[in-house]
């Protein structure tokens, strides 16, 4: 199956995993929570890295503002 053209960057993307997976919105939505779960746990050892001099005080959000 290949992607659909649309005009939004965002659109081809969204195409492009669902093509990638065949069609299975199940298994695509499955990719892409393991990936939110892998970033979140290298946000947090990048946190735990990072001294609050070189940050000067910023902390990383996990959430959306």
């Amino acid at each position: 199956m290949k992607p659909e053209r649309s005009s939004k960057p965002a659109d081809r993307e969204l195409a492009e995993v669902v093509a990638y997976h065949q069609g299975d919105m199940e298994a695509a939505i499955g990719t892409l929570l393991e990936d939110i779960r892998h970033l979140r746990q290298q946000l947090a050892f990048a946190e735990g890295a990072m001294s609050r001099g070189i940050t000067r005080g910023w902390r990383p959000s996990y959430d959306r503002d």
